[in-house]
């Protein structure tokens, strides 16, 4: 959607080092807002689990604002350096955020491949066409 996709996902994805550091921030960033395993609801909530992260790649969660997926790795194009390597900065909310490139995007979803991914190819072409004509 940041790049003007009229295609919805209705959740967040973000990728990064999932550091102890890094889980800490989340875990303050995300306190108000109810975070819970999204894939095993079984388990307590992410505020307190798990304990031990050496060994978490990846996180889904259900929050009060929605889905947040949070990865170390994207297929297809690699993980968290690999990633920010050819990010875009943008303004989100005041912030100052990274984004992954529209190429590694078009990249991340034709290894996916599935409908949805191949109907999103498409508008991001269309799109990168147009980003390219503006410079």
């Amino acid at each position: 959607m940041l790049y003007g996709s009229s295609l919805v996902t209705r959740d967040l994805d973000l990728c990064l080092l999932l550091s102890p550091e890094n889980i800490a921030k989340l875990r303050t960033a995300l306190k108000d807002f109810n975070p819970k395993h999204r894939i095993s609801p079984q388990k307590p909530s992410f505020l307190k689990y798990p304990e031990e992260l050496e060994s978490v790649n990846n996180l889904y969660l259900e929050t009060d604002l929605g889905v947040v997926d949070i990865i170390s790795h994207v297929t297809g194009v690699g993980d968290f350096k690999k990633v920010s390597k050819k990010s875009n900065l943008i303004e989100l909310f005041g912030h100052t955020c990274k984004v992954i490139s529209i190429e590694d995007l078009i990249s991340a979803k034709k290894i996916l491949g599935r409908e949805k991914d191949i109907a999103m190819i498409k508008e991001l072409r269309v799109i990168q066409a147009g980003l390219k004509k503006k410079k």
